[in-house]
């Protein structure tokens, strides 16, 4: 069983910064594709940015050059920094473990999420 733990959330003003947090199971970066999703009041959630299990990444076009995927294989920790922060990035953030089988069936875990929330 996969087990994902955001942490970092919090109140902050606009244009700052904050890093979020995920622990997840031990092994779990050769296996599982890593993403970070966020979800506002009344919308979707959506993807913010993914890492896959060779370390590529992709940024969501609203948080390029703002925000940055990173992860420490040896803390078993993936990491979302948060720069230049504005009220529209204001959301609960979830960390996110998939892969696919060879069948094609896709496997999807979720953490808890943490609320980030920006003031203008």
């Amino acid at each position: 069983q996969v087990q994902l733990v955001e942490s970092g959330g919090g109140l902050v003003q606009a244009g700052g910064s904050l890093r979020l947090s995920c622990v997840a199971s031990n092994g779990i970066f050769s296996l599982y594709t890593m993403g970070w999703y966020r979800q506002a009041p009344g919308k979707q959630r959506e993807l913010v940015a993914r890492m896959s299990t060779t370390t590529n990444t992709i940024y969501a076009d609203s948080v390029k050059g703002r925000f940055t995927i990173s992860r420490d294989s040896a803390k078993n920790t993936m990491y979302l920094q948060m720069n230049s922060l504005n009220p529209e990035d204001t959301a609960v953030y979830y960390c996110n473990a998939n892969r696919r089988s060879g069948l094609g069936v896709s496997f999807d875990y979720w953490g808890q999420g943490t609320q980030v929330t920006v003031s203008s």
